[in-house]
């Protein structure tokens, strides 16, 4: 007797691509309010990250110590990372998330397109050390392209305005000093998604949360922007002599 044709499984990117839509509208929407409306939105995300972190402690922890434990360090990481978001200026938060999604994408084609040795299989098998290479090498880009657009438009009303080609050429210090800060940006956002996998691992769940429909929850949106948030929101409270 002939076995049946396995049934082609559904592809989700129609569904992915509408979520992604209505997320970039709501998160645009936030950001382009600003004041009152995004901090409501801010806090929202919060509650919302509060409650599925929590839900994957709950599948590995059983203890009550260990739960607290982890609730607290929850509570200080997530509303670390929301405080950062509401106290930086408008620019310096714009820059945070271009900055993440660079090193998304800068990763994921880096990675689909070299692959090679994975980071840390045991946790996040996708990932692997040609995909942090394209994540530093899109932030660096950003960092180069954010700084000299600020020189550029500070020139022109110089009398001497500059081009972006002249100002990069006459900086190399600078453009140095932006590849080794994407180079630690970029490692850092990797450390906030291989914590998030850490904990799904141990939960033994694929996503965070079902909230985002084709993307998971908010946690498996966010996790590489949070470390970021928080180094962006203490870098904006800092007064240069």
């Amino acid at each position: 007797m002939a076995k049946a044709a396995p049934v082609p499984k559904k592809s989700d990117l129609g569904v992915r691509m509408l979520s992604a839509v209505v997320m970039l509208g709501v998160a645009g929407g936030a950001l382009w309010l600003g004041g009152a409306w995004f901090s409501a939105f801010v806090v929202l995300i919060g509650l919302g990250l509060l409650w599925e972190y929590w839900g994957l402690v709950r599948r590995f922890e059983t203890g009550t110590t260990n739960r607290l434990f982890w609730l607290a360090g929850g509570l200080f990481y997530i509303c670390a990372a929301c405080a950062g978001l509401m106290m930086m200026p408008g620019p310096m938060r714009l820059l945070a998330i271009v900055l993440v999604i660079a090193i998304d994408t800068g990763a994921y084609f880096s990675g689909r397109r070299f692959g090679g040795k994975k980071i840390a299989p045991g946790i996040s098998p996708s990932k692997t050390w040609a995909g942090l290479y394209g994540g530093i090498a899109g932030a660096s880009l950003i960092l180069i392209a954010a700084w000299s657009l600020v020189l550029s438009a500070i020139s022109a009303f110089g009398s001497k305005p500059q081009t972006l080609p002249g100002i990069i050429a006459q900086h190399p210090f600078a453009i140095l000093a932006m590849v080794v800060a994407g180079a630690l940006l970029a490692t850092v956002a990797q450390a906030g998604d291989f914590f998030e996998s850490w904990m799904k691992r141990r939960a033994g769940v694929k996503d965070s949360g079902t909230l985002i429909p084709g993307h998971g929850g908010l946690f498996d949106r966010v996790d590489g922007l949070m470390p970021i948030a928080i180094i962006f929101g203490a870098l904006s409270q800092v007064t240069l002599p």
